[in-house]
C-alpha cells in the first residue's frame, strides 16, 4: 500500500508554501536579478534581512486561451433596427473577443508585482552559486570558552562546597525515618512500665523484662548516627561551553586602480560570508573597514566598497593601521580578532617583505585567524611572500578566487576549522 503525504501547511496570510515555492522556481531569473540589485545597496550588517522584491508585470504574464478564426458559432443579439434574420455580421477587428482594447496613453498602466522574500529565501538566492544552504549544515570547529554553572547537589565533593543546611536537613529526615518505630515502641513500653510500677505486686518478672526491652530500644536509638555520609550534600558545578561574547572582524581591501568593480564584488562576497560565519558564533561583532592604495585609512562600509582610487599599492600600510587599531580599541585578552584581506596581488616590490614582517611579528600573535584571498590569477611577489608565511603559521591561510562560483569553496576551505590557539 503506497503512502501519500500531502503538505497542507499555510505560510503567512493563508498562502500555500507549495504555491510559493513553485512561484520562486518559475521566476527564478527575474527574482535573482532583483536580489542582486538589492544587494548592491545593502550593507554587510544588514545582509540577512528580508527584502521586498519587485518583478515587472510583463515578466509574470500568464498564458490565456483565445478564440481562433473559423468554425460555426451561434450568437444571440438583442433586438435592433439595423439587422434582420440572415444578415452577416463582420468579425471584430483585432482577433480575440472577450478582451478590451489597449489602454489609452492618458490612462494608468498596471503596477509591477511586489512581494517579500524571507531572510532564508533571500540568502539562498543571493548565494545560490555558492551553495550557501550547505553552510548551515556544515559544522565548523569551535574553540569555546568554559563557564561554571550550578547543577544541583552531589554526595561527593570538597569540604568548601559542603551545603550545611541541606546536609543537616537530610540528616534530620533520615534520623526521624529510621527511629520512628523504635521511639513509638519505647513510648508504649515506658507507659506500660509506669503502669506496672503503680501496682507492682506479682509483676516483678514483667517489670524486669520491660526494663530490659526499654534499655535495648534506647541502645538501638543511640546507634543511629547524628550525621551519616549519605546525608552530606555538596554544591555541584559543571563546566559548560559558551560562545565567546565579542569578536572583531577586520576587512582589508586594495582599492588601487587595478581593483575594478568586479573584483570588489568578489571581495564583498567573501567578507559577507565571513561575517555570517562569525554571527553564528559570537554575540557581539564589530567590523572595521580598512582600504588602502599607497596609504591606508579606516572608512565606513559605503566608502569601502564604492569609492574609487588610482595609483599604486602599498599593502603594509593597511596591516600597520590594523595593528594600531587593535592596540587602541580591541585588547587581545577581551576580543576574538579575525582578519580578512582581499587584493589582486599587486604591491610595491619592496613592500611585500615588510608585509610578512608585520604579519608574523605583530598581527598573527594577536588574531584568531587571518585569511588572504587574491581575486586575480597572476601570482606576484605578495603571493609568493604569503605562501612562505602560511607554512610557518597555523592561523594564516591564503587562497585564490577569480569568479563568484569559487568564493564559497574557498571560504569553506579556509574556515573548516579554527586554526588559532585560544
Amino acid at each position: 500500500m503506497a503512502l501519500q503525504i500531502i503538505d497542507r501547511r499555510l505560510s503567512g496570510k493563508n498562502k500555500s508554501i507549495g504555491n510559493r515555492e513553485r512561484f520562486l522556481r518559475r521566476y527564478k531569473d527575474q527574482i535573482g536579478d532583483a536580489v542582486r540589485k538589492a544587494v548592491s545597496d545593502r550593507g554587510i550588517r544588514n545582509m540577512e534581512q528580508a527584502e521586498n522584491i519587485t518583478i515587472p508585470k510583463k515578466d509574470i504574464g500568464e498564458p490565456v486561451f483565445h478564440h481562433g478564426k473559423g468554425g460555426i458559432r451561434d450568437t444571440v443579439h438583442p433586438g435592433n433596427k439595423d439587422y434582420v434574420r440572415g444578415d452577416h455580421i463582420a468579425r471584430p477587428k483585432g482577433g480575440a473577443g472577450g478582451r478590451g482594447g489597449q489602454a489609452s496613453d492618458s490612462g494608468e498602466g498596471e503596477d509591477d508585482f511586489t512581494f517579500t522574500l524571507s531572510k532564508e529565501e533571500f540568502m539562498q538566492i543571493f548565494f545560490e552559486d555558492l551553495a550557501l544552504p550547505h553552510l548551515l549544515r556544515t559544522q565548523i570547529g569551535d574553540n569555546p570558552e568554559w563557564k561554571s554553572h550550578r547543577a544541583g547537589y552531589s554526595h561527593d565533593g570538597t569540604p568548601n562546597n559542603l551545603h550545611i543546611v541541606r546536609s543537616m536537613r537530610g540528616a534530620l529526615g533520615r534520623r526521624i525515618a529510621m527511629g520512628t518505630s523504635s521511639r513509638n515502641a519505647l513510648l508504649e513500653k515506658e507507659a506500660l512500665l509506669a503502669e506496672f510500677k503503680r501496682f507492682p505486686e506479682g509483676r516483678e518478672t514483667e517489670i524486669v523484662a520491660l526494663e530490659r526491652e526499654i534499655l535495648e530500644l534506647k541502645r538501638r536509638l543511640s546507634k543511629i548516627p547524628f550525621l551519616d555520609p549519605i546525608d552530606l550534600y555538596f554544591r555541584n558545578r559543571v563546566r559548560v561551553p559558551v560562545p565567546t561574547s565579542k569578536a572583531v572582524m577586520f576587512c582589508l581591501m586594495d582599492v588601487s586602480g587595478s581593483m575594478d568593480q568586479e573584483r570588489k564584488d568578489l571581495s564583498k562576497r567573501f567578507f559577507t560570508l565571513l561575517y555570517l560565519f562569525l554571527t553564528r558564533h559570537y554575540e557581539k561583532i564589530d567590523i572595521v573597514f580598512i582600504r588602502h592604495h599607497t596609504q591606508a585609512q579606516e572608512v565606513d562600509e559605503d566608502t569601502f566598497f564604492h569609492a574609487t582610487e588610482t595609483g599604486g599599492t602599498v599593502v603594509s600600510s593597511a596591516l600597520v593601521l590594523m595593528h594600531q587599531i587593535i592596540q587602541a580599541r580591541y585588547p587581545h585578552g577581551d576580543w576574538n580578532i579575525y582578519g580578512a584581506q582581499a587584493s589582486d596581488g599587486d604591491n610595491f616590490s619592496d613592500d611585500s617583505a615588510r608585509c610578512t614582517e608585520v604579519l608574523s611579528e605583530k598581527l598573527l600573535p594577536l588574531v584568531r585567524y587571518f585569511a588572504y584571498v587574491q581575486v586575480a590569477e597572476e601570482e606576484q611577489n605578495l603571493w609568493r611572500e604569503y605562501v612562505q608565511l602560511q607554512s610557518k603559521h597555523a592561523n594564516f591561510a591564503i587562497r585564490k578566487a577569480t569568479e563568484a562560483s569559487q568564493i564559497y569553496p574557498v571560504f569553506r576551505d579556509l574556515f573548516k576549522k579554527e586554526g588559532a590557539p585560544s
